[in-house]
């Protein structure tokens, strides 16, 4: 009896496993029978990475016409006076720094004008 209960218990565990799966939804596929199935659902996270990018990109675009605009001196004062200030002024004065990306930026939107 106990050679007859592996197969099921080996079947039993696979559908579990797969019932398992379909907590996060159900596609069905028609296959070359004419058979409907249900196949479990890819989990994907949903993280929006261009969303970030675009983000980042935009933040050292408009550094870098600050830092053009403003110039050298006038920024890094203005930088200066931030990180003087409260915490959430210190975490700002962080961010504004003239990085490498920023000088890029800001040497680019002076060579073309504005």
């Amino acid at each position: 009896m106990g050679i007859a209960q592996a197969p099921f218990e080996k079947r039993l565990r696979r559908i579990v496993k797969s019932h398992q799966r379909m907590a996060n939804g159900v596609t069905y596929r028609v296959d070359g029978n004419g058979l409907i199935q249900a196949q479990p659902r890819i989990y994907n996270p949903k993280f929006p990475l261009r969303g970030l990018i675009l983000m980042v990109g935009t933040a050292f675009l408009f550094k870098g016409y600050i830092y053009a605009t403003l110039g050298e001196t006038t920024y890094a004062e203005r930088v200066g006076k931030l990180a003087e200030g409260t915490l959430i002024e210190k975490a700002g004065g962080w961010i504004m720094q003239a990085d490498p990306a920023t000088l890029a930026v800001a040497q680019v939107l002076q060579s073309i004008g504005l």
